[in-house]
């Protein structure tokens, strides 16, 4: 887990510097906060836009969707602080493996959750009677 950090920080810093440098080719002076300002403004409004578009898509489809997609997000980010607080304080060892099978958790979980509610759902529409009404008169 913590070679996978190593190598993202990696990755960022030269990307970090490489935007500095192509920045001051352009002739502009960015700062460390200009260029945070405009790489995570923009990636956020990428982000934003392709979110929007996949969530107009799934609510039309379920909104258990969106919910799953937002849960599993936010544990993302839970699972991943969780190791690097490990990481910090020596206590648990930090493991991608760990953070792989919390997720896995709650994937087994949601997964049975599906199965009940759609048997659920089959068991009302067999048991619901037929709306259609028959006039006899």
């Amino acid at each position: 887990m913590s070679e996978f950090i190593k190598l993202i920080v990696a990755i960022v810093n030269e990307l970090h510097d490489v935007l500095i440098e192509i920045m001051l080719g352009l002739g502009f002076s960015a700062t460390d906060k200009d260029l945070h300002f405009w790489v995570i403004g923009l990636l956020g409004m990428a982000g934003f836009i392709v979110v929007q578009m996949l969530f107009r898509i799934l609510s039309q489809w379920s909104i258990t969707a969106i919910s799953f997609i937002y849960t599993i997000t936010v544990l993302l980010v839970v699972v991943f602080a969780i190791e690097i607080q490990q990481k910090i304080t020596g206590r648990g060892n930090m493991e991608f493996a760990d953070a792989v099978i919390g997720l896995q958790g709650f994937i087994v979980l949601f997964l049975i959750y599906l199965v009940i509610r759609l048997i659920l759902i089959g068991i009302k529409k067999f048991i619901k009677p037929s709306s259609k009404k028959t006039n006899i008169k």
